[in-house]
C-alpha cells in the first residue's frame, strides 16, 4: 500500500445534502417532511421503531415487518405495497435492514429497473421518489451510504445494489433513539462499525479523505462501547458510537470494506448470523492475517483503539489486535464459530463462498487464498489468539 499522496486514485463522495446529528434530529425529521410537503409518505420501520415512526407523519403509512435481515422477498412485498399507497415520499427509521429496504424502495418503486436489473455496482440509474433515513442503532452507516444488502435466499447468498442514487436525501441521527437496543446488539452493532473503519483505513483503495473519518471512528466505538453496552442508558456514550457509526458509513461509498465483510456474508445467508457478529467473530482473525501487508497502516489503527505505541510499526499493530480482543471480550459477545450451531466441516464451502465477493476482497490489503480463508476461519472456531 503506497503512502504517497500523489498515487492515489481521484476519490469521489457522493454526500447526503442534509444530514442532522444529535438531540432532537428525529423532530427535525417530521420537520423535514412538512418542509417538503409530503402528505402521504411511506415508513420502513422496525417493530421497536414503530411509536417513533408514527410521530413522522400523522398520515404515514407504516410496515414495521422488518425484523432481520431483509431478503429479495421483503422487499417485493413491500414494492406490492408501495404500489399501492402511492407514497411521495420514504421513509427509513430502525436499524440497516430498515434502511437498506427502503433506498431499495425508493429507487425502485417508480422507476424504469426491476432489482434483477441493478444488482452490482452503478447499475441502478435514478431514483425518483425523496428518501429520508433515520438509524436507530449504532451499526451499518446505512443512512449515508450508497450501499443496500438483501439475502437472495434462494440462491443462499447475500446481494448487494450501490450506486449514488441510494444516497438518501436527508439523514437524521439522534443518539437517543439508540438508548433502548439491547446490550448484545449495541455490541454486534458497534463491532460492525468499527470494522468499517479499520477496513477503510488499512484497504488498497485507501484514500487520505476517508481516512480521517476512519481513524477517528475506531476511537469514538473503541473508547465507548463497553460502557453503551453496560450501561445502556448513557446518553455520552450512546452519542460516541452514533458518531463513530456515522464515520464508518461515510467511508463505505469511496473505499468500502473487504476481506472481514466479504468472509462474514456466508454466515448471515447460510445460518442468519446477525451481520455485525459475524464480522466480530472475523475482525481480528483477519487483522491477524493482514498485519504483514500493512504494518504501518496497522500500527496507526492500534494507536486509535487505544493500545501504546511499542517499537516497530509491526509491534504497535499486534499490541493493537491484542486491545481489539480486549474491547471485544468486554462486549460478551460469543466468539467461537464451534458455540453458534456451525459445523466446522462447512470451513471449505465457506471460505470458497467468500473469496467470491471479489468486489469487497479485492481491497484487502492482503491477497488470501483458499487455504488461506480456510485458515481463517478455523481460527474463528476456536474464538481465540492464534497466528496464522
Amino acid at each position: 500500500m503506497s503512502s504517497s499522496l500523489q498515487s492515489r486514485l481521484p476519490l469521489a463522495l457522493q454526500q447526503v445534502p442534509r444530514l442532522v446529528f444529535g438531540g432532537g434530529a428525529l423532530a427535525a425529521a417530521a420537520d423535514y417532511l412538512r418542509v417538503l410537503g409530503s402528505v402521504r409518505p411511506f415508513v420502513v420501520a422496525t417493530r421497536s421503531s414503530r411509536n417513533h415512526a408514527a410521530s413522522l407523519h400523522p398520515d404515514a403509512h407504516i410496515d414495521a415487518s422488518i425484523s432481520r435481515e431483509p431478503t429479495v422477498e421483503d422487499l417485493h412485498r413491500l414494492l406490492a405495497q408501495v404500489s399501492s399507497v402511492a407514497p411521495d415520499a420514504i421513509v427509513g427509521i430502525g436499524g440497516g435492514s430498515a434502511l437498506d429496504v427502503a433506498k431499495l424502495l425508493a429507487a425502485l418503486a417508480t422507476g424504469s429497473q426491476s432489482l434483477a436489473e441493478v444488482w452490482g455496482i452503478g447499475n441502478l440509474t435514478a431514483r425518483t421518489l425523496p428518501l429520508l433515513c433515520i438509524p436507530t442503532t449504532s451499526g451499518t452507516g446505512s443512512e449515508v451510504s450508497p450501499n443496500s444488502i438483501l439475502l437472495d435466499e434462494a440462491a443462499t447468498a447475500k446481494r448487494a445494489v450501490i450506486s449514488p442514487h441510494l444516497v438518501p436525501d436527508a439523514c437524521f441521527i439522534d443518539p437517543e433513539l439508540t438508548l433502548t437496543v439491547p446490550p448484545h446488539i449495541t455490541a454486534a452493532t458497534g463491532l460492525d462499525a468499527i470494522t468499517h473503519c479499520m477496513e477503510a483505513y488499512a484497504n488498497n483503495f485507501a484514500h487520505p479523505l476517508v481516512d480521517t473519518w476512519a481513524l477517528d471512528g475506531i476511537r469514538h466505538i473503541a473508547g465507548h462501547l463497553a460502557t453503551a453496552v453496560r450501561e445502556p442508558d448513557n446518553l455520552d456514550a450512546r452519542t460516541h458510537l452514533a458518531l463513530g457509526s456515522l464515520y464508518g458509513g461515510l467511508c463505505l461509498g469511496p473505499v468500502n470494506t473487504a476481506a472481514v465483510h466479504a468472509l462474514s456474508y456466508p454466515l448471515g445467508s447460510r445460518h442468519h448470523l446477525a451481520h455485525g457478529h459475524a464480522n466480530a467473530i472475523l475482525l481480528p482473525h483477519v487483522l491477524r492475517f493482514n498485519l504483514s501487508a500493512a504494518p504501518q497502516r496497522y500500527a496507526a489503527i492500534a494507536l486509535a483503539l487505544g493500545a501504546a505505541e511499542c517499537g516497530p510499526p509491526a509491534d504497535t499493530a499486534l499490541a493493537g489486535i491484542h486491545r481489539l480482543w480486549r474491547i471485544i471480550e468486554a462486549t460478551g459477545l460469543e466468539m467461537r464459530l464451534s458455540a453458534l450451531g456451525i459445523a466446522e466441516s462447512e470451513v471449505p464451502s465457506l471460505a470458497a463462498e467468500g473469496l467470491a465477493i471479489t468486489r469487497l476482497m479485492r481491497n484487502n490489503p492482503r491477497p488470501i487464498t483458499q487455504h488461506e480463508a480456510e485458515s481463517i476461519y478455523r481460527a474463528a472456531f476456536q474464538g481465540r489468539e492464534v497466528e496464522l
